[in-house]
């Protein structure tokens, strides 16, 4: 790519986002699109504000909001989402202030010969400001060592600055008085409970072991059954219910528009409704409804009398009893009565609430491993996507292409976005694939699952994208030199790095203008919405469905920023010119996603900034890379002094594990000064225990514990208190 490719680039994804940009405002201050884009504000009774707007009104708004009002609307995960962007953008822009200023003149005067490049050769402006234009051993390579020396004690600083930050958060939220009434924080979540005494159902033998250890605050328990057929009939039930709501208004509409009688809507019986005796839908549905209802509450009490499982949930009217007994050893065994804070009652995946521990240890290491072999076979496509998307190579493979492509406009475009956008459709087949694998080891929550996903996603990013496309274009030509030598992987990254530069710069690029602007236009859901409203949905219920947002998607975007910082740091000494794009992405990011977060998405689950930890160390780990790609780099310029990079590193590791042994346990467990604070009125405890009844098994018939003492939802009262 030459410089004028790059400046195409860029101009064009400029041009891409200000359209967007403007489209946005057109469309957000049409009032029919309220919905689209105010849903956040809607759902909390709020104004949706979709008044005439300028351009540039979300932009003021966004810069007047403040951590409280993200908080309110949107619940500490975003906000700690934020402390993230902020510290990121702080550690550039310091980064910044130093090293443009140093570095690029240093760079930029060194008239000796080099036959180093940041571009493949061809981007010869930007190498006269990078570190490929200094000559080997140098004595001006100290100015370098001393941006490697800089960036990482910014990085430090601000990074310790956070952590105390998100820890203040975290603990305003759980001690804020709506905190204090959630359900979660009288609640814990039991596994692994063992085979209860001969003459004692599961129920029984949870109740009274944990009634034995806390007599005055246990309150009663609920013992997760198996609930895959009641569930089966559950989901079948409320499928018919909206295909009855949204017959019924058809049928009403059709009485509307002229027709006295109206047209009863009919359906086929059979696959997808094309096949199969035609019925009318109304009577159909009816008929199926009261069929299902008996036969749900038979299969509710069989549930919960009969298909009691080794995990259940146990109740305190007590919150600093509850916070103690998450955190407490309460076996010798680490295989039986394993005792964690229970999540939200959205949060729970039933389905792995019931695994052994032994069970969750194998397929832990079955997914790492399956993890392990998915990032070895996806660095094969992707780094046949770094050798084989240059025109040049397209060019020898298809050659019936060379007239279209030969025409100097679509070949600018191409060459400026052509393995960015192969490189960014690769990675959107992969999140959905982690998050799978993650809740197949037997995780209890979203919130964890997501996390766990999270860092799969990262590692993966880091290793594959950053390193797979650094070594791809040498890949095959070095890989001789790495199976004699597996020592030569360091300097072999460190010398294909700069080669690259223009690559990641133009794919910064494509991310922030037109990722960002994608999601302030909000075009494709715009779309999908209208859609959907004029063909679709005809009942309001099915119409908010339409409209109501996702979440903040913590499992992708954390990984995809980090990914970018990961770049940014590996780039921000050898090419310091890619530091203003590092900052204009996170900055962007915090303008765009604090008009999202403010009057857009809707978050699925509050984990009070548990995120956090798991960010942070990623940091870390962005950092440790930098450092020893730089030590490589240094190496391979035959620079003496090289070893002063290495004390770099080991601070690293040091401030990692200081951070961790300080701040990381309150994250995992909540503090007991924290849990002690006083309740200004007690929660209704029934009304918490019933917030974690699975929807299958709700109903006030089958759930009646008066009726039913013996089933796995009964009262403590009617059992004993033996353990």
């Amino acid at each position: 790519m030459d410089f004028s490719s790059f400046l195409t680039s860029l101009a064009t994804s400029f041009i891409i986002y200000v359209i967007l940009m403007l489209l946005f405002a057109w469309l957000s201050g049409k009032p029919g699109n309220s919905v689209v884009y105010y849903p956040n504000r809607i759902l909390k009774g709020m104004d949706p504000g979709s008044k005439t707007r300028n351009p540039f009104t979300w932009i003021s708004e966004a810069f007047a909001s403040t951590e409280k009002d993200i908080l309110d609307l949107s619940g500490v995960d975003t906000a700690v989402y934020f402390v993230f962007i902020a510290t990121a953008l702080g550690i550039l822009t310091l980064a910044g202030l130093v090293l443009l200023p140093i570095l690029l003149p240093v760079a930029a005067t060194d008239h000796g010969k080099n036959d180093k490049t940041t571009s493949n050769g061809t981007f010869s402006d930007l190498d006269k400001l990078s570190m490929g234009n200094i000559r080997e051993k140098s004595p001006r390579l100290w100015a370098f060592v001393f941006g490697v020396y800089w960036v990482s004690f910014v990085t430090y600083y601000l990074l310790w600055k956070a952590y105390n930050h998100v820890s203040e958060l975290r603990a305003a939220a759980l001690m804020s008085p709506e905190a204090k009434a959630k359900a979660e924080q009288f609640a814990i979540l039991v596994r692994d409970i063992p085979t209860p005494p001969e003459g004692q159902t599961m129920k029984e033998h949870v109740d009274s072991y944990f009634k034995a250890i806390y007599p005055d605050t246990f309150y009663r328990s609920m013992v997760v059954t198996d609930n895959k057929k009641v569930n089966k009939v559950w989901t079948e039930l409320e499928g018919y219910r909206k295909k009855l709501a949204h017959a019924e208004a058809v049928y009403a509409e059709s009485k509307e528009k002229g027709n006295v009688e109206g047209v009863r809507p009919m359906n086929r019986t059979g696959f997808l409704g094309l096949i199969g005796a035609k019925v009318d839908t109304i009577d159909y549905c009816n008929e199926k409804i009261n069929e299902l209802i008996p036969k749900l509450e038979a299969e509710q009490k069989v549930t919960l009398k009969e298909k009691q499982l080794a995990s259940a949930l146990v109740f305190f009217s007590s919150r600093e009893t509850a916070a103690s007994a998450g955190q407490n050893l309460h076996s010798r065994m680490v295989d039986t009565w394993t005792v964690v804070n229970a999540p939200e009652p959205r949060q729970l995946i039933w389905t792995n609430l019931p695994k052994k521990f032994y069970q969750r240890q194998m397929r832990q290491y079955v997914v790492y491993m399956i993890v392990f072999l998915t990032i070895v076979f996806y660095m094969i496509p992707i780094g046949l996507v770094s050798a084989f998307t240059t025109l040049a190579n397209l060019k020898k493979l298809l050659p019936f292409i060379k007239p279209v492509v030969n025409q100097d406009a679509i070949r600018t475009v191409l060459e400026a976005y052509l393995p960015q956008l192969a490189l960014i459709i690769f990675l959107a087949l992969l999140p959905k694939f982690l998050l799978f694998l993650s809740k197949a080891e037997g995780i209890p929550s979203e919130s964890h699952a997501v996390r766990a996903a999270s860092g799969k996603y990262f590692y993966f990013s880091v290793l594959n994208v950053f390193i797979g496309v650094t070594l791809g274009g040498t890949l095959f030509s070095t890989l001789k030199t790495i199976q004699k030598s597996t020592d030569s992987i360091i300097p072999l990254l460190a010398s294909s790095l700069p080669g690259n530069a223009t690559f990641f710069l133009t794919f910064v690029a494509l991310r922030f203008f037109v990722g960002y602007g994608l999601q302030l236009s909000r075009i494709v859901p715009f779309i999908i919405y209208h859609l959907k409203r004029k063909y679709v949905c005809k009942t309001e219920a099915e119409l908010k469905e339409a409209w109501t947002p996702g979440d903040l998607n913590y499992g992708t975007r954390f990984p995809g920023d980090m990914l970018i910082l990961t770049i940014v740091f590996c780039y921000s000494v050898i090419a310091p010119i890619i530091i203003p794009f590092g900052m204009i992405y996170f900055g962007l990011g915090w303008l765009v996603l604090r008009n999202q977060a403010l009057n857009v998405l809707v978050p699925s689950y509050e984990s009070n900034g548990q995120m956090w930890p798991h960010i942070h160390t990623r940091i870390v780990a962005a950092l440790l890379l930098f450092q020893v790609t730089m030590f490589g780099y240094f190496g391979v310029n035959k620079f003496y002094y090289t070893p002063i990079i290495i004390p770099l590193p080991i601070c690293s590791l040091i401030f990692a594990f200081v951070c961790s042994k300080k701040f990381y346990r309150f994250f995992h467990d909540t503090a007991l000064e924290v849990a002690m604070e006083e309740l200004k009125e007690v929660p209704n405890m029934e009304v918490v225990f019933k917030s974690y009844i699975p929807p299958c098994l709700g109903g006030d018939k089958s759930n009646s514990n008066d009726e039913q003492p013996e089933d796995a939802t009964s009262q403590v009262s009617r059992i004993g208190t033996n353990v």
